[in-house]
């Protein structure tokens, strides 16, 4: 029944975006079908929007459907069924020829692309690639460990326990692997040579190697290492590949890659990554238990700004090394109070406007999924669109992450063994040296805070006088939607 219905959803969004012919690729994340178009004017933006699978659309690089975890995953695999059948039972005549399409798709996608993207934002989306696919792992494990720290509390059965243990800790103890895979992937390198390189950085037999008057240990440079030896790895490789000919390319490519990346990584990189990482714990340490309340004030507040920006990417891999180090990441929780105040103000928005069905019922639909974390429908069908709101949903924001940011302050540092998850969803993944009592009680405390402070900013301040006159009653079907966005949200 489940297959059905998730077929009954991609074939209701085929159509809407131009069909098969239209669809050039089609990925996806946690919460979104992302489809590269060839036409992007053949998409039906209404009538997508009003599939009741359908929570909101984003438009990038990508022209991005949100569906929600779970959902996207199993509706994708469909949709691509439905593209292939469609391509392979298409007319090969039409009054408008594929490469007509296609130049007129190439047209608007560069015309967007250069007013939307920066070197910087394609860099950062770029690096986002390389953690995105690795998050479903994270958090996995993420659970399973918390799942065994309260077995081993509680005494549980301690033969399951070490069994635990490994689920937990063996993807963490090879993550440099994966990144550096993924990191050859994304810049065009051979991915196994980006992994072989990377693999370099959890050897055990690196103990035996002295760089810079000390011995290396296994994993010193983590994640940042292996993604600088892989990019190393990378250029490497395409220098081979323009001058090495090509009878020897086979045998010479690989070996000289490998061997002239790995002596840089072994006497250079996982020294230098090492201390990188070192540094960024350490400042993330001492920011939180030296200006907890407020730091916590300025990222929780400015997240969401972040996230319109894109510059939000950057945090991945710093997020990716605090796991590392300590085995969660302090500065999630905080963030995830953004969507605290999101939901605050979105409430308020639903009280403030009570004969607008039309927003008042985006609200109820939305708001389930703004609790677990999926900020998407909220940000991009009330708050954004509406602009003050969007404000007082960052003061909301920047409540929770001052009362999170005082209890680092305080003494009771705690974080998420993953990231990906926010909201209600991020409980199973919180980790801390306070217990997980005291732990689940701040982080539900800066949820509650961050609620209360975005329904009140939005309630008294969301609004002036015109723009209840305004919106205060029931629109017209043309103009009950909200415009779309350009660009992507990182409470996903």
């Amino acid at each position: 029944m489940s297959t059905d219905k998730n077929r009954v959803t991609a074939a209701a969004i085929l159509p809407l975006v131009g069909g098969p012919d239209n669809v050039l690729s089609i990925a996806h994340c946690m919460t979104r079908l992302r489809i590269t178009l060839r036409d992007r004017s053949l998409v039906q933006d209404e009538a997508l929007k009003a599939v009741p699978a359908v929570m909101g659309v984003v438009e990038d690089d990508t022209y991005q459907i949100v569906l929600g975890p779970g959902t996207v995953a199993r509706v994708t695999p469909e949709f691509e069924a439905l593209v292939e059948e469609g391509r392979s039972a298409a007319p090969a005549g039409g009054a408008v020829t594929a490469d007509q399409l296609a130049a007129q798709g190439a047209a608007i996608k560069n015309a967007r692309k250069a007013k939307n993207s920066t070197p910087v934002k394609l860099f950062l989306r770029r690096i986002a690639n390389i953690f995105v696919p690795l998050i479903p792992a994270l958090i996995g494990c993420g659970i399973i460990a918390g799942l065994n720290g309260f077995m081993t509390n509680m005494g549980w059965l301690p033969a399951v326990v070490p069994a635990l243990a490994a689920m937990a800790t063996g993807f963490m103890s090879l993550i440099a692997v994966f990144v550096g895979y993924n990191t050859a992937k994304e810049f065009g390198g051979t991915p196994i040579l980006g992994g072989a390189v990377a693999a370099i950085i959890v050897f055990p037999g690196v103990t035996k190697i002295d760089a810079f008057g000390q011995h290396l240990s296994p994993g010193q440079g983590g994640v940042l290492g292996a993604l600088a030896a892989a990019l190393l790895a990378v250029q490497v490789e395409k220098w081979c590949r323009k001058w090495v000919p090509e009878a020897l390319d086979v045998l010479v490519t690989p070996t000289l890659t490998v061997l002239i990346s790995g002596l840089v990584t072994i006497f250079g990189l996982m020294f230098v990554a090492g201390e990188v990482s070192s540094a960024i714990g350490t400042f993330a340490t001492w920011l939180l238990a030296t200006g907890g309340a407020f730091a916590g004030l300025v990222l929780g507040g400015l997240f969401l700004p972040l996230v319109m920006l894109g510059l939000h990417q950057a945090l991945i891999p710093i997020h990716t090394t605090l796991i590392e180090q300590t085995g969660y990441t302090v500065l999630l929780p905080i963030l995830a109070m953004a969507g605290a105040g999101q939901v605050g103000a979105a409430i308020a928005v639903y009280y403030r406007l009570p004969r607008n069905r039309s927003i008042r019922s985006t609200i109820k639909s939305a708001l389930p999924a703004g609790f677990l974390g999926v900020g998407e429908p909220l940000i991009y069908g009330v708050s954004l669109p509406l602009g003050r709101p969007f404000i007082t949903a960052c003061v909301g924001g920047a409540a929770g992450g001052a009362f999170v940011g005082l209890s680092n302050q305080l003494g009771t540092s705690f974080g998420s063994t993953a990231i990906g998850p926010s909201g209600w969803a991020l409980f199973p993944l919180l980790d801390g040296k306070s217990g997980m009592g005291m732990t689940i009680a701040i982080y539900a405390g800066g949820l509650a805070v961050g609620y209360l402070v975005g329904f009140a900013a939005t309630y008294f301040f969301g609004f002036t006088r015109q723009m209840l006159t305004d919106l205060n009653h029931d629109p017209e079907p043309a103009a009950a939607t909200a415009p779309e966005p350009a660009t992507e949200p990182a409470l996903a």
